[in-house]
C-alpha cells in the first residue's frame, strides 16, 4: 500500500513541477534570474517557517544539517537558478531534451546517496524511457544555444542530487519539512539577492510575469515538493522517480497553453512508449 501511495503522491508532484518551466520562461521575461530564484525561495521559505510554526516543528538535529544544505543547493538554489538563466536562450520545449535525463540523475544519487540497487533491467527501460523524451524533444527542433545547454546539463545534475539526498532524508524527517528546513536554511544568501537584484521599476512587469513568480514560488518551490519527497520516500528513489518521464508531456501541453507553443503530433505515441517504460521501471526498481 505504501509503494502505491508513493506513486500518486509521486504523480501529483510530477503534475506540479510539470508547470515549472513554462512558469519560469514567463517571470523570467519580467524579473532577473537571479531575483527570479531569490525571490521564489524566500516566499516559499515564508510559506515553510508558517508551517514549521504552526505544527510546533522541532529543529533537525545536527547530523541532518549536511543533507539539507545538499537539498539546498540543489532544489532550492541550483534547479532553479540555472534554469532561469537557461531560458533566458532556449525555449521551454527545448529545456524538455534535458528534463528526459532528470530521472536517470535521480535513480543514479538514489544509488550513491539513498542506498538503492534496482535490478539491470531497470536500467534498460529507464534509458530507453529518457532516450525517447531527449529524441522526441530533440526532434521538436526548439530554439537552443551552447550556453543554454550547459546551464541544463547543471541544473539536471544538481537537481538528481538534491531530489535523492532530500528523499533519504524524508524517511525520517518528513517529507514537507524537509524541504521546509532547506528553505529556512537558503534565506540568510536568499533574502539579500533578493533585495540587490530587485527589479528597478515595478510598473511595467506584465502580469504573465507575476503569475510565473507566484507560481514557482508556491506550487514548483514548496506544495510540489510536500508530495514529491513523500512519493520518492514510499515508492523508492529510482522506482517514482522514473515518473518525471512524464512530467516534460505535461509541461508541454502547459506551455502550449501558456506560451502557444505547438503541440506536436507525434506527442501521443512517444507519451505512451513512456508510460510503458514507466512501468516496466517500475517492476524492477
Amino acid at each position: 500500500m505504501s509503494a502505491k501511495q508513493g506513486w500518486i503522491s509521486g504523480l501529483i508532484g510530477v503534475i506540479i513541477f510539470s508547470g515549472s518551466l513554462p512558469a519560469t520562461r514567463l517571470a523570467v521575461a519580467g524579473f532577473s534570474p537571479w531575483f527570479l530564484t531569490s525571490a521564489r525561495a524566500v516566499i516559499a521559505a515564508t510559506l515553510g517557517i508558517l508551517c514549521l510554526l504552526a505544527l510546533r516543528q522541532s529543529s533537525p538535529s545536527r547530523r541532518d544539517m549536511p543533507s539539507l544544505f545538499i537539498v539546498a543547493a540543489g532544489v532550492v538554489v541550483g534547479f532553479p537558478l540555472l534554469t532561469a538563466l537557461a531560458l533566458q536562450t532556449i525555449t521551454a520545449a527545448h529545456s524538455v531534451v534535458f528534463i528526459g535525463m532528470l530521472p536517470l540523475a535521480t535513480a543514479i544519487f538514489g544509488v550513491l546517496r539513498a542506498g538503492e540497487s534496482p535490478k539491470p533491467a531497470y536500467w534498460v527501460f529507464a534509458g530507453l524511457g529518457s532516450l525517447a523524451v531527449a529524441g522526441f524533444a530533440y526532434t521538436q527542433k526548439g530554439d537552443g544555444s551552447v550556453t543554454g545547454d550547459l546551464y541544463m546539463m547543471a541544473a539536471i545534475t544538481v537537481c538528481g542530487l538534491g531530489y535523492a539526498e532530500g528523499a533519504r532524508l524524508t524517511r525520517t524527517l518528513g517529507g514537507w519539512q524537509v524541504i521546509s528546513w532547506a528553505l529556512v536554511l537558503s534565506v540568510p544568501v536568499m533574502l539579500p539577492i533578493a533585495f540587490i537584484a530587485r527589479p528597478i521599476e515595478y510598473a511595467g512587469i506584465a502580469r504573465s510575469a507575476w503569475l510565473g513568480l507566484a507560481y514557482v514560488s508556491v506550487f514548483s518551490m514548496f506544495l510540489g515538493f510536500l508530495f514529491w519527497y513523500r512519493g520518492l520516500a514510499l515508492g523508492g528513489v529510482a522506482s517514482v522517480g522514473q515518473l518525471q518521464l512524464l512530467q516534460p508531456f505535461f509541461g508541454l501541453l502547459l506551455a502550449a497553453v501558456l506560451l502557444g507553443e505547438p503541440v506536436p503530433p507525434a506527442m501521443a505515441a512517444v507519451t505512451a512508449f513512456v508510460v510503458v517504460c514507466v512501468i516496466g521501471a517500475r517492476r524492477f526498481a
